[in-house]
């Protein structure tokens, strides 16, 4: 089967969209001709792609032609680019916060400088941003998983290592007498998001029995940092985020002995992208730089 290139270019214009309309704007057609090329690619295909609402949704056989579709635009652009001696583009890649906010801004630094690429974070937590590999919304990802995922590659890159913080102030009126299961069960803790497991792994490091801390979750770096700092709950922090506020006094490390290390991986489309081998060049640089081996 070969399908129609101008069909696919529609519908991956639909679900970057979320509409029809959408679509119909940036290819400059009418709508009416954007529904007649996605009724045609479905009769073509046999199946339903398109879940219409909302935004517009892609079902489980769309999320699979997307992820088809992309892979030929990439395929396209890195011919054109080495053909028009051109090493520029862009990377759509998923990373948690703590490493944009720390080593990962080194690699794509590095990216920009020696080959022009641009790139558009989707900001995941470790433990999830594979998914967004899998579901094909990225082209690489940094993830704490080490599961292969089909046509695509993983390689270890390095350590993160977390620590919990909290403020003297917040120290004094919780862990004056140490980090015991009392303490923990009622010590308010700070959360980055729902997925967010590294205070429970923690826990555990300290406790078999089943601890749940009173919660507070705020999803973002710089306030969350700052939530800490101002005493609004002990929270996990690697040491590039923790280390300038402990040398001013105004954090300090509520278990020294203690921490929990987090592996990551890059995981990247097997395809030899240019692009991607490039990237994939900078953040395996920057991980060496900056992360614990």
């Amino acid at each position: 089967m070969k399908l129609n290139y101008s069909f696919l270019e529609t519908f991956m214009e639909i679900i970057r969209g979320g509409s029809f309309e959408m679509a119909s704007r940036k290819l400059h057609i009418t709508p009416s001709a954007v529904s007649q090329r996605i009724r045609a690619l479905e009769e073509e295909i046999g199946q339903v792609l398109i879940v219409r609402g909302s935004p517009c949704r892609p079902t489980q056989s769309g999320r699979e032609l997307y992820r088809y579709a992309e892979k030929i635009e990439f395929l396209e652009n890195d011919f054109f680019s080495v053909q028009e001696k051109k090493h520029q583009g862009k990377a759509v890649v998923a990373v948690n916060a703590d490493s944009v906010d720390g080593w990962f801004l080194t690699a794509i630094s590095c990216a920009f400088r020696e080959y022009g690429i641009v790139v558009d974070i989707r900001i995941e937590d470790q433990d999830f941003s594979a998914t967004l590999l899998q579901s094909g919304e990225v082209m690489a990802a940094v993830s704490a998983d080490d599961a292969l995922l089909q046509g695509c590659k993983v390689e270890y890159l390095g350590t993160m290592k977390y620590k919990a913080y909290a403020s003297p102030e917040y120290y004094q009126a919780y862990f004056r007498d140490g980090v015991s299961e009392a303490a923990l069960r009622n010590a308010p803790v700070i959360m980055f998001n729902h997925k967010d497991d590294l205070q429970n792994k923690f826990i555990q490091s300290l406790f078999s029995s089943d601890i749940t801390p009173p919660a507070q979750f705020i999803p973002s770096t710089s306030a969350y940092l700052l939530a800490v700092s101002r005493g609004l709950g002990w929270g996990m922090l690697p040491e590039h985020l923790s280390a300038p506020l402990c040398e001013q006094g105004r954090l300090v490390d509520v278990a020294a002995d203690h921490c929990v290390d987090t592996r990551l991986y890059w995981h990247r489309w097997s395809l030899k992208l240019t692009l991607l081998e490039q990237l994939s060049e900078c953040v395996h640089a920057a991980a060496r730089q900056e992360l614990y081996v």
